[in-house]
């Protein structure tokens, strides 16, 4: 019995009519939507991990919830820093924040805990984890003892040697702590840095997806120098998950690549 479920970020919807960063970002999500219905379909769940809309606007908040109910699979949404959490609530609906007064979930599924935790904070760009998620993050690990945890949130904590290390999850020791008060976490995936990134740290296997808008290229361990936005890739990740292994493949959405074959495999 394998788990699998999506997911996406880094939408950055906007007003009809309107571009960010020169892009349709609807209609990119539009494509997204319509890669889940048709590749899979069969998944358990996906999951939208934040930066939801580009400025916060109840419009896009509306073409947020008209275009991603066409998904077929059950959906999981939470915030980025370019939301706002009020205006999101006023279109969504109270009832999807939780006693942290955030939009956090959890997922049981196929013998997996997925948490899903809302890093926004008003105002800011960076990350942030308040105490009063951190109790029931450490709450919600601790029932799940004995079994694998994926945990899937906007911002990074792992430092990428980029300048977008400025803005990552702020002061990520008591995340980092409660993390490793759990003897099988499998991933931490973000969005936020709008490229793709695996890495270790303190041990635990953290996981950045590129996400739906703009991609960025960068000049390793030179965090000063210029980087370049990009049209591409729209990018969402596949997440498969087995007892004994978790991995983490990722769905070019929108890609500059030229079909040249299709291969059936044997039968």
């Amino acid at each position: 019995m394998t788990l699998k479920f999506v997911v996406m970020s880094d939408l950055h919807l906007v007003g009809h009519g309107e571009t960010s960063m020169s892009l349709d970002t609807a209609g990119r999500l539009e494509q997204a939507v319509a890669c889940v219905n048709d590749r899979y379909a069969d998944a358990d769940f996906c999951i939208i991990a934040g930066d939801l809309a580009d400025l916060g606007e109840a419009e896009a908040y509306h073409r947020l919830r008209d275009i991603t109910g066409r998904i077929t699979i059950p959906t999981y949404i939470t915030l980025g820093n370019h939301d706002d959490r009020p205006t999101y609530l006023s279109v969504f609906g109270d009832h999807h924040a939780d006693e942290t007064g955030k939009v956090n979930h959890v997922i049981d599924a196929k013998g997996y805990r997925v948490i899903v935790l809302d890093s926004s904070e008003p105002g800011r760009v960076d990350g942030v984890l308040t105490e009063e998620q951190m109790d029931w993050l450490r709450a919600r690990l601790a029932e799940a003892s004995g079994r694998p945890v994926i945990v899937v949130l906007h911002h990074n904590a792992n430092a990428l040697h980029i300048e977008a290390d400025t803005i990552k999850l702020q002061d990520d020791a008591p995340f980092i702590a409660a993390l490793k008060s759990h003897d099988d976490v499998r991933q931490v995936i973000a969005g936020h840095v709008h490229l793709t990134s695996t890495a270790m740290y303190h041990g635990i296997p953290f996981t950045t997806l590129a996400g739906g808008h703009y991609s960025v290229s960068f000049n390793a361990d030179q965090p000063r120098t210029p980087f370049r936005s990009l049209t591409g890739p729209g990018q969402m990740a596949v997440v498969l998950g087995t007892p004994h292994s978790t991995t983490v493949l990722f769905e070019d959405f929108i890609d500059g690549n030229a079909v040249i074959g299709v291969h059936t495999p044997d039968a």
